[in-house]
């Protein structure tokens, strides 16, 4: 299975442009939306491109393609507008043998979720995480919009178990996970 993980995009048009082309120029299987597509929240400044009815045309052209779970920021006005289910807490994906639990991460966080899972992946900090502790992988893909911590805007790529989190702006790796062994 292969899958483009994001989190974060807050309403922001380039970002969302530049996910639909990797998406779309490469065999992905799912687009996993790991909450705050819309709206920028009270918390962050407005990003640059804020255009959140660009990204709601952007986003309803992969419909079929997404499984999304509900941020913080998530209201139910989004559903009206996104042809794709928005606001449940969480989601379990089956692939290549894991169990993989996603969620934005306000509610279930690495240190309080169900147990019962091989991965967690989250957004929420806008901060790219990926490790592997007491036999479950964590990934926070970070933002594509807003990020923090210093890290550029990222987005990471599940492959047949192997993680990668990208910078957006480059295409550069942050960080890894292969097989097993984190790089």
């Amino acid at each position: 299975m292969k899958f483009l993980i994001v989190s974060d995009i807050h309403g922001a048009r380039i970002p969302a442009e530049k996910i639909s082309e990797i998406y779309k120029n490469n065999a992905f299987d799912k687009l996993l939306l790991l909450g705050d597509l819309l709206y920028h929240g009270p918390r962050n400044n407005l990003p640059e491109s804020y255009e959140p009815k660009a990204v709601i045309e952007i986003l309803s052209g992969l419909k079929d393609e997404i499984i999304a779970v509900r941020g913080n920021c998530e209201a139910e006005v989004d559903q009206m507008v996104l042809p794709f289910s928005v606001l449940s807490e969480s989601a379990l994906v089956f692939a290549d043998g894991m169990r993989i639990f996603l969620t934005h991460g306000h509610i279930h966080t690495p240190e309080k979720h169900p147990g019962g899972i091989d991965a967690f992946f989250s957004g929420h900090t806008h901060i790219p995480v990926l490790k592997a502790e007491n036999g479950t992988l964590y990934l926070n893909p970070g933002s594509v919009s807003i990020p923090k911590g210093g890290f550029p805007p990222s987005y990471a790529i599940y492959e047949d178990g192997n993680i990668r989190v990208l910078s957006l702006t480059d295409g550069s790796e942050l960080f890894s996970y292969h097989q097993g062994i984190q790089a």
